[in-house]
């Protein structure tokens, strides 16, 4: 026999509920006391007294969310590693090692500079080779200074920036851990940040490992050194800024060589500037260079060929090569030697706005 109303549960006497409209005040009164809880945890945080700060348990880092900056925690190095270590994963010098490239598999490439990039470039070498570079690093520590040396070059494609940078981890005997740097951006907020602490993090395990700190290289780094945007209002510059800024710092804190290439340097931001102790720029070979840069890529040319070339053409030595490379392949197709004209011919070619470069010259 069906119950009636009358003899219901009381509880099947209210209302029913629409979920929709309750689900708000339902995650208002769930969530607001774990706000309150969470707050009264992070202001300690926040202003470093907390056991977890001075400990060294947990450090601070920016997240760039939709509200904003805000605070955020993570565990430090040291209590990852350990807590790794007792699970089995203890981080060996073999599984770092793997974003390496080993200085013995670069090969020897003779490249030719204007003195005042010779005379820099001299300098370096010697400062970074490694008996030397202990004793210039303790020096620096007795004084208080920073053990970590920033390097930045600079200049137009094609003049051999690149190409210096892996020469000198070969001469050098240092390895070589280049960062591709469009694969640090990420859409998802805060992982962008994530992975360039991660590289500097592991750049720092390897150094701690290695007999020889290899070379952390950031090629073509243009897009993360540029002028910061002091008037940030949208999430992306404020996401970009975060991103510089820990640069900055992991900059300041570096223990090990750090290079960096760029084009450009009219935006780079002073900040920056300051923290690369080396800065030398790259500039299209002078007519002396130029012509030895012909000689070493196409050895038939007679010195005054080699002379000519340069004199009528304002190539860089990325250039030259180019031309060199094609002239070969014609060579293999055809089964004979290029001409001086022909081999003028690739050379306007090489130019992809076919504006004439040839050097004036006479009146």
């Amino acid at each position: 026999m069906p119950l009636n109303r009358a003899n219901q549960p009381n509880q099947l006497k209210h209302k029913a509920i629409n979920p929709q409209k309750a689900l708000p005040y339902i995650i208002h009164f769930v969530l607001c006391p774990v706000k309150q809880e969470l707050r009264h945890h992070m202001r300690p945080l926040e202003k470093e007294t907390s056991d977890l700060i001075k400990k060294q348990l947990l450090c601070q880092i920016c997240e760039q969310g939709l509200m904003g900056l805000s605070s955020m925690f993570e565990l430090t190095e040291k209590v990852r590693n350990e807590m790794l270590a007792e699970l089995g994963f203890a981080i060996t010098t073999a599984a770092l090692s793997r974003d390496l490239t080993s200085y013995e598999t670069i090969t020897a490439k003779q490249l030719f500079y204007n003195p005042k990039e010779s005379q820099q470039l001299s300098q370096l070498a010697t400062l970074l080779q490694p008996t030397r570079f202990n004793e210039i690093c303790d020096r620096l520590s007795e004084q208080g200074m920073r053990r970590g040396f920033a390097c930045l070059f600079y200049g137009g494609p094609g003049t051999g920036k690149t190409e210096t940078v892996l020469q000198l981890a070969r001469q050098t005997g240092r390895n070589l851990f280049q960062v591709n740097l469009s694969e640090l951006r990420d859409k998802y907020v805060g992982e962008s940040e994530k992975r360039v602490k991660a590289i500097f993090d592991n750049y720092r395990k390897i150094v701690k490992k290695s007999d020889i700190a290899p070379i952390l290289f950031f090629n073509e780094a243009d897009a993360i050194i540029n002028k910061r945007n002091e008037n940030a209002t949208d999430s992306v510059d404020k996401m970009e800024n975060a991103l510089q800024n820990i640069i900055l710092q992991e900059l300041e804190n570096l223990e090990g060589i750090l290079i960096a290439t760029t084009n450009l340097t009219k935006n780079l931001d002073s900040a920056f500037e300051r923290r690369f102790i080396y800065k030398i720029e790259f500039q299209k070979p002078a007519l002396k260079a130029k012509s030895a840069i012909w000689l070493s890529m196409i050895p038939e040319l007679t010195d005054a060929d080699a002379m000519q070339l340069a004199k009528e053409f304002d190539f860089s030595g990325g250039q030259i090569e180019n031309i060199a490379r094609k002239q070969i392949i014609e060579k293999i197709l055809f089964g004979e030697d290029i001409s001086l004209n022909r081999l003028r011919e690739i050379c306007d070619a090489e130019l992809l706005d076919k504006r004439p470069i040839r050097s004036a010259i006479g009146f």
